[in-house]
C-alpha cells in the first residue's frame, strides 16, 4: 500500500508538473507538444550529451546553492566537449598577457567548439516551456549565431574578405564536407542495408539554395556586363542589397513552410530503441529562466571569443603560411560548427538519414538565405558597402557544390561513393582556398 501511495503522489505531480505554471507564469508543455519542436538540429546535438549524476549535488541542503550547482552540472558538464571549455579561461588568459595571436586564435576556435552545441541545448530547454512554433524560431536563430557573431564582428573592423569567406566556407563545408562525410561513413557502416530517405525536405532546401545562388550570380554578372567594374560598382552594391530582401522574403517563407504549414517534412524521426536519442517523455534538466539566463551568458561569452578570433586572424595567417581565404573558408567553418558536423556523422552510422540532411542542408539553407543577407543588409545600416558578388572563383565553387548536392539527392537513396564524390569535390575546393591568396569582392 505505501508503494502504490508513493506511485500516486509521483504521477499526480508528474501531472501537475504538466498541467500547472513553473514558478506560476510558465507552462510546462505536453509531451506531444514536446514532440514537435524535435528537430534535427537538436537530434544531432542531444548524440554528444551525457546524463549528468546528481547524486552529490542533490545532498546539498540550501534550496538556491542546490539549484545553482544542478545548473552548473547540466550546462558546463552536460556534454561530451566539457573538457574544451577549458580552452576559454585560456584563451581569456593569452589574449590580456599577449601570448601570441596565433595562440590566441587557435584557443579561441577550440572554444568555440562546445559553446555552439550548448546554445542548441539551451534552446531546446526554453522550447520545452514555449511550445514547437515559438522553439523552432528560437532554434533558427540562434542555429547558427557562431557565424553570425564573427561575421558581424568582422563586419565592424572592415573585414569583408572574411565575412565573405566564413559564410561561404560554411555553406560548401555542410554541402561538402558534412554531408559527404556522413553518407559515406553511413555507407560503409550499412552496406547490407538499403539507405533511403524522404526526399521532400532535400528538394524545398535545393531550392532555396539555387534561389541564393541565382542572387549571387546576378551581381557577378552585372559586373562583367558593364564597360567596367568601376562603372557597374555603385549598380552591383543596389542589386545586392534588393537580392538580399528578396532573399529574407524567402527565408521568412521558408519558416512558414517549416513550422507551420509543412512540419511533418522537417520532424526528426525518433527510434524508441535508440538509448542515445533523447525520449519524447523527457522533462527539461534546467528551468526556464535558468535557460534563458544561460544562453544569454554562453551568447556574450561566443561574442567576446568571436571578437578574439576575427582580431588575430591575420596574424595566424602570417605565422601559420596559410592564406586568410583558407583560414577563413575552410578552418573556421570545420572547427566551429564541429559538435553539430559529429552529430550528423553519428546518425548517418545509425542510417537515420533525415537527420543527417536536415543538420546539414538546414544549415546550409540558413546561412545562405538568412545569414548572408543579413549581414548585407547589417553593412548597409552601419555605413559598410558590402555586395554579394564574391567573385568568379568563389561563385564558381557554391554553384558547382549546389548543383553536385542536388544530384547526389535526386533519387531519394545513398550509397557510400556519393559520399566519397562530396568529400573529393571539398578537397580540391579547399586544396584550391589554400593555393588563392586574393580577396573576394576586390
Amino acid at each position: 500500500m505505501p508503494e502504490k501511495r508513493d506511485s500516486g503522489k509521483m504521477a499526480t505531480s508528474t501531472t501537475q508538473q504538466e498541467a500547472f505554471l513553473e514558478n506560476g507564469n510558465i507552462k510546462l508543455l505536453s509531451r506531444e507538444m514536446r514532440h514537435g519542436s524535435r528537430t534535427a538540429h537538436n537530434m544531432s546535438s542531444s548524440s554528444l550529451r551525457k546524463k549528468s549524476d546528481r547524486a552529490l549535488v542533490s545532498k546539498i541542503r540550501v534550496g538556491f546553492l542546490r539549484m545553482f550547482f544542478t545548473n552548473l552540472q547540466e550546462v558546463l558538464l552536460g556534454t561530451k566537449l566539457a573538457v574544451l571549455f577549458l580552452a576559454i579561461p585560456v584563451a581569456i588568459v593569452a589574449q590580456f598577457c599577449n601570448f601570441g595571436s596565433p595562440w590566441v586564435f587557435g584557443l579561441s576556435l577550440i572554444g568555440l567548439t562546445p559553446l555552439a552545441e550548448r546554445v542548441s541545448f539551451l534552446t531546446e530547454q526554453i522550447a520545452f516551456f514555449t511550445g514547437p512554433t515559438v522553439g523552432g524560431l528560437l532554434n533558427a536563430t540562434c542555429g547558427n549565431a557562431t557565424e553570425l557573431i564573427i561575421a558581424i564582428f568582422a563586419l565592424t573592423q572592415h573585414k569583408i574578405a572574411v565575412v565573405k569567406y566564413s559564410l561561404l566556407g560554411s555553406v560548401l563545408s555542410n554541402l561538402l564536407l558534412v554531408l559527404g562525410t556522413s553518407l559515406f561513413c553511413g555507407g560503409i557502416a550499412n552496406m547490407s542495408k538499403e539507405q533511403n530517405f524522404d526526399r521532400k525536405q532535400a528538394d524545398v532546401n535545393s531550392l532555396l539554395l539555387l534561389l541564393g545562388l541565382l542572387c549571387h550570380v546576378l551581381p557577378l554578372m552585372f559586373k562583367y556586363a558593364g564597360k567596367s567594374p568601376e562603372l557597374t560598382a555603385v549598380g552591383t552594391l543596389q542589386l545586392s542589397r534588393a537580392s538580399c530582401i528578396v532573399m529574407l522574403i524567402g527565408y521568412i517563407a521558408y519558416l512558414v513552410f517549416q513550422l507551420w504549414t509543412h512540419r511533418q517534412f522537417f520532424e526528426a524521426q525518433e527510434d524508441e530503441e535508440d538509448d542515445d536519442v533523447v525520449a519524447d517523455d523527457e522533462s527539461p534538466v534546467i528551468g526556464f529562466w535558468s535557460a534563458f539566463v544561460w544562453l544569454v551568458l554562453m551568447t556574450a561569452v561566443v561574442a567576446l571569443l568571436s571578437e578574439y578570433v576575427v582580431g588575430t586572424i591575420e596574424a595566424a595567417s602570417d605565422t601559420w603560411g596559410l592564406s586568410v581565404s583558407f583560414i577563413s573558408g575552410i578552418l573556421l567553418p570545420i572547427v566551429g560548427n564541429a559538435a553539430e558536423h559529429a552529430g550528423a556523422v553519428i546518425f548517418a552510422f545509425k542510417n537515420k538519414l533525415d537527420i543527417t540532411l536536415g543538420v546539414a542542408l538546414g544549415s546550409a539553407t540558413q546561412i545562405e538565405i538568412f545569414v548572408i543577407p543579413l549581414c548585407v543588409i547589417v553593412s548597409w545600416i552601419i555605413g559598410i558597402d558590402m555586395d554579394l558578388d564574391f567573385n568568379l572563383l568563389e561563385t564558381s565553387a557554391l554553384a558547382m557544390s549546389i548543383l553536385i548536392t542536388a544530384f547526389t539527392l535526386q533519387d531519394g537513396t545513398s550509397h557510400y561513393i556519393k559520399g566519397l564524390v562530396l568529400l573529393l569535390c571539398y578537397a580540391i575546393i579547399a586544396a584550391c582556398f589554400f593555393v588563392y591568396k586574393d580577396s573576394p569582392g576586390k
